[in-house]
């Protein structure tokens, strides 16, 4: 395997595009219950602790890209290959080729769950697994600009969502969000801790990193990109507080729905039947984001054809999705899956970061090229 990625012309593009891809990336299921997660952790301070995650993660993307930039086109699996040698860089490869296949799975799953809860409860869920699974694949086969593509437009449809939180902001009360700094300094952490699930996918740049045309502005458009992110989930965390009471946030699985309860509009009674609808176009853009990253890493680290990959891999989250019949079990998964991701997203790459760049200051003293 080559370190670095040399892809054709035509299958790159524009550094802006960036944004919309670690955006959406981010933004996914997880946001619509966030507030809740958080509160159980760090209380009414939880919305400092989202905040907080935000600096974290401009801090470790920042290291990120420098890392990327020691190269001339790699991507994490190309890096690891130069790090670990051949065959331990196929250890940590194959661990983020499962772990980004887990991630779709658990996105799928609860989105799942969303659906039977508010629209279809009698709805089997290999049939919505299914269904979804046929849109991926047929978005995934279409390569890497297709699925930028969907990240761009699925960002742009469902931008709308995001002006209907203005009805519960006139019924907040802004005394649930008073006084500041009540929770203790591990209380926060822990809130930050809780909310790496909702906010990975900012480590896609570690893949999509070669693609880019202008890789000299691919900091400055992800630092925007997960900016606005952090902004979003602010946002939702201080008007959930402040709309609910104290137990009835702690008792709503999905708080940013819910609150979609109180929106009159003529000729439609139920408007979150249509926010749970649009909410697939948010996390189309998500699953189809790491399942290329997975199928594609199969074709890096094993030389095994995309195509295949994405096949076999479609059949194995269909068949997966046949073992789990309840929530908790669900939740159980999802809290794996979230503390993977924390050490994979935040605390390797900052690890990896330091080995890079101490050996390219080895290289350096040797006057050999990097």
């Amino acid at each position: 395997m080559d370190i670095n990625v040399n892809p054709k012309e035509r299958l790159m593009f524009n550094a802006f595009l960036i944004m919309f891809i670690l955006h959406t990336a981010q933004t996914g299921v997880g946001i619509a219950g966030l507030p809740r997660i958080i509160y159980m952790e760090a209380n009414r301070d939880a919305w400092i602790s989202v905040i907080m995650t935000g600096i974290l993660v401009s801090i470790v993307l920042y290291l990120m890209v420098k890392m990327l930039e020691t190269y001339a086109s790699a991507d994490l699996y190309g890096i690891h290959m130069d790090i670990y040698g051949k065959w331990l860089s196929k250890a940590f490869n194959l661990l983020y080729i499962l772990f980004y296949l887990s991630v779709t799975y658990v996105i799928l799953m609860n989105y799942i769950e969303m659906v039977q809860a508010w629209i279809f409860p009698k709805m089997p869920t290999w049939l919505l697994m299914a269904l979804l699974l046929f849109l991926l694949v047929y978005g995934v086969l279409g390569g890497i600009r297709v699925v930028v593509g969907i990240a761009f437009l699925g960002l742009i449809l469902a931008f709308w969502l995001l002006f209907m939180i203005y009805t519960p902001i006139k019924f907040m009360d802004i005394n649930h969000l008073q006084p500041i700094l009540t929770s203790s300094p591990k209380e926060i952490m822990m809130g930050v801790y809780k909310s790496s699930f909702t906010i990975i996918g900012f480590d896609l740049v570690l893949f999509i990193y070669p693609y880019v045309k202008e890789k000299k502005k691919v900091l400055k458009y992800a630092l925007i990109g997960t900016g606005y992110s952090t902004f979003l989930f602010t946002t939702v965390t201080i008007v959930s507080i402040g709309f609910f009471s104290e137990d009835a946030l702690l008792k709503t699985i999905w708080p940013v729905l819910s609150m979609f309860k109180i929106l009159r509009i003529p000729n439609l009674e139920r408007f979150e039947f249509i926010a749970v609808s649009f909410w697939m176009l948010v996390i189309l853009p998500n699953i189809c984001l790491y399942f290329w990253v997975a199928s594609r890493g199969m074709k890096r680290v094993f030389r095994f054809s995309q195509k295949k990959s994405i096949y076999l891999f479609a059949i194995l989250l269909w068949v997966l999705s046949l073992f789990v019949k309840d929530r908790l079990t669900m939740n159980t998964i999802t809290d794996k899956v979230g503390t993977t991701g924390f050490i994979l997203s935040f605390v390797y790459p900052s690890f990896l970061f330091i080995l890079v760049k101490l050996k390219y200051l080895g290289k350096k003293k040797k006057g050999v090229g990097v």
